[in-house]
């Protein structure tokens, strides 16, 4: 499939020095990223024959979890060469449950390939992509797959994504009709047809006569778009001049590098249509390196710069980071700088494709490389030959929102699960892994369900663990209604010294979120100093454990009287004093079960808040109100106030009520009494009984 522009079919397009180039493929979930960098490769002759998702041979989903899903659930790369020219693609997962495998990738990018679909439930997330690159001002083109399979007209399918795009979609083709199915294209800046054949360029052909006219008028609104950065063309169109070809290649180039136009082209992923027409306009249009390190405000100059895009562990190589390398040149051996000022030594320099890393060369400025053994170097990390290296994107993830206690099913398995989870977190910065001071409890958080199952899966299929998980544990507390004063002594003989104090307590209620309170009136010495420090530990151990069975807060006890003996009180005795007149002090108070409550914003699509709203008030949430969402076109933040109990799964049902797209943060609020039967509830399955 030829081009003819001027600026030649092999050699660097337009004069421009690009050198290696990294593209990632993005796209909403099920749009066929995997599909089209198996087409990329195929064309280009990275592989012999295409594979299929479907038949479980393609480079990218290679991963077990990924082919038992049938979905991506990690980046994935390959590289290849068209015409002379070095590519690198990064196949981004789709589910937002995996959004988090992005974020490192976005530093090192010249050029976003978005993937979507005429399907007009997959536009808003489509939206959450494209403002993740819009947001960091990465130049992107739109493919629209399974041109096959639309049934609706393109200009159509344009004005359903547009929303999604902050900058115009412009269109670069338009379809062949034949009896309803696209057999081919006319690329509106050549004005030249082609006709697809399976898995092979496709065929230069005359415009058919019938679409003419569509041509004429699909070209004009091109140029008009092309024409609001280009006052010559604007001229030119304004005084019906054709302008010159190679001026609409030079536009449509530069308004993409410059953010100002996404461009969108078509074809079949699973059929090899429209292939070639994309790595073309990716060979003459996507940025270079030189171009990228503008864009971040680097200089050639600055020494030797290395973005980290992604941190793998491998059962043979070790730890391996997926790096771009921005500035300079790279061997293995080379010593890097990381952020903290620590040299780091290279130990394995990679070419990776797919699951399989093998040895390489030295690398240049615009080369992706896997480096291996970098300790402490983290996704994200910018790595330079000296300290003074400027971090380009620290990583930044998204809060959990969904959360499990996990445990290994075999005792002696606990210092294993510890080492596997630290690999996959390091591997995975979106999971979290965190130790409940209050359970012990071991907790792993992401980004949905399908993350966290993902997470499981590895842990067993990689490292070979069983593992059992259950609900994280809320962190009831109690407090007191009441107050009253109570006096208790421990005293106990058993030859030699014995045990003996005695103190009187006074205990009330303080205000919800006031804590504890200690305080002694003690005079005339009638329990020396040097046991009033016991007396507090005491109280303070009784709280730990209250009534109910958790810990007791926003409570004030005074220690107003006591006794002691010269020879047999301790610290001991009364530490036990304390915890004994407590016990007998907090049932007579009018216990109370207290509930977290959680400040959520929850933000959606505005078509969904009505059911968002519904979701939250079934959840015994307390609605604030709702806003635009700010920088969201077509989006809400919904405020509330939930009990942390209903949080739990708060996301499963979000997702299902916004075609996957709807997410939340919350925060710690307050403490909340809990009566009736939810009390009743909580107690029952903690054993205990209401007071």
């Amino acid at each position: 499939m030829g081009d003819n522009r001027t600026n030649g079919s092999v050699g660097t397009p337009a004069g421009r020095d690009t050198g290696p180039r990294c593209i990632g493929i993005f796209g909403p979930f099920g749009s066929g990223k995997t599909s089209l960098l198996e087409a990329l490769l195929a064309r280009t002759g990275a592989i012999s024959r295409q594979g299929a998702v479907t038949a479980g041979n393609t480079v990218g989903d290679a991963a077990p979890e990924a082919r038992a899903h049938s979905m991506s659930v990690e980046l994935n790369m390959a590289e290849t060469e068209y015409l002379g020219d070095r590519f690198v693609f990064l196949d981004c997962p789709g589910s937002i449950d995996f959004l988090g495998e992005t974020a490192g990738v976005l530093a090192g990018i010249d050029l976003a390939v978005v993937v979507a679909e005429a399907d007009e439930k997959k536009v808003a997330a489509l939206q959450v992509i494209l403002k993740q690159l819009e947001d960091r001002g990465i130049p992107r083109i739109l493919f629209l797959n399974k041109i096959d399979k639309a049934s609706m007209r393109l200009r159509d399918v344009l004005a359903m994504l547009q929303p999604a795009s902050a900058v115009p979609l412009v269109m670069r083709q338009i379809p062949i009709w034949k009896d309803g199915i696209a057999t081919g294209f006319i690329d509106l800046a050549l004005e030249r047809g082609y006709v697809y054949r399976e898995h092979a360029a496709s065929q230069v052909i005359e415009i058919p006569d019938e679409a003419m006219a569509r041509e004429v008028e699909a070209r004009f609104s091109m140029l008009e778009t092309l024409a609001d950065h280009d006052d010559v063309l604007m001229e030119s169109l304004l005084e019906d001049i054709a302008p010159e070809r190679d001026r609409v290649f030079d536009d449509i180039g530069s308004e993409l590098r410059d953010g100002l136009i996404c461009p969108v082209l078509f074809g079949s992923a699973e059929h090899g249509n429209g292939i070639g027409r994309l790595m073309k306009a990716l060979r003459h249009d996507a940025p270079g390196i030189a171009e990228t390190r503008a864009r971040l405000g680097l200089s050639e100059d600055g020494g030797t710069l290395v973005q980290v895009l992604k941190t793998v562990h491998t059962l043979h190589a070790g730890k391996l980071s997926l790096a771009r390398l921005i500035c300079g040149t790279l061997s293995d051996a080379d010593t890097l700088t990381r952020p903290d000022g620590e040299p780091v030594r290279i130990s394995g320099f990679y070419k990776l494709m797919g699951q399989q890393a093998n040895k390489r060369g030295p690398a240049q400025a615009g080369d992706t490389v896997g480096l291996g053994k970098l300790d402490g170097v983290r996704t994200g990390d910018t790595l330079g030959a000296t300290a003074s290296a400027p971090q380009l994107a620290p990583l930044v993830m998204p809060p959990p929102v969904l959360g499990l206690a996990v445990s290994p099913s075999e005792r002696r398995d606990e210092v294993k699960l510890s080492a596997a989870l630290a690999k996959l977190a390091e591997e995975d910065p979106a999971l979290v892994v965190t130790q409940s001071q209050d359970s012990g409890e071991t907790r792993i958080e992401g980004q949905g369900e399908m993350h966290l199952r993902v997470a499981l899966e590895r842990l067993t299929g990689k490292y070979g663990l069983t593992v059992e998980t259950a609900d994280s544990t809320i962190p009831y507390r109690e407090t007191i209604r009441g107050s009253t004063s109570v006096r208790a002594r421990h005293k106990k003989q058993s030859g030699g010294h014995g045990q003996f104090g005695d103190v009187a307590i006074d205990i009330r209620p303080m205000p919800r979120g006031e804590g504890f309170v200690f305080n002694d009136t003690i005079t005339g010495g009638v329990i020396p100093k040097q046991y009033i420090a016991s007396v507090r530990a005491g109280v303070e151990e009784a709280l730990r454990t209250g009534t109910l069975g958790f810990p007791t807060v926003d409570i004030a006890v005074t220690l107003t009287d006591g006794s002691y003996h010269s020879v047999d009180s301790s610290d001991q005795a009364f530490r036990m004093a304390a915890i004994q007149a407590m016990r007998e002090g907090l049932p007579q108070c009018k216990p109370v079960l207290l509930e977290p409550i959680h400040h959520v914003t929850i933000a959606c699509p505005s078509d969904a808040t009505a059911r968002i709203n519904a979701i939250v008030s079934s959840r015994r949430g307390q609605l604030l109100g709702f806003d635009a969402r700010p920088g969201w076109a077509g989006w809400d933040e919904v405020q509330a106030l939930m009990p942390e109990t209903e949080i739990g799964g708060l996301i499963v049902e979000l997702r299902s009520a916004t075609a996957g797209v709807a997410t939340y943060v919350s925060r710690f609020d307050h403490l909340s009494e809990l009566t009736g039967k939810p009390a009743e509830a909580v107690l029952a399955r903690h054993g205990r009984q209401a007071a």
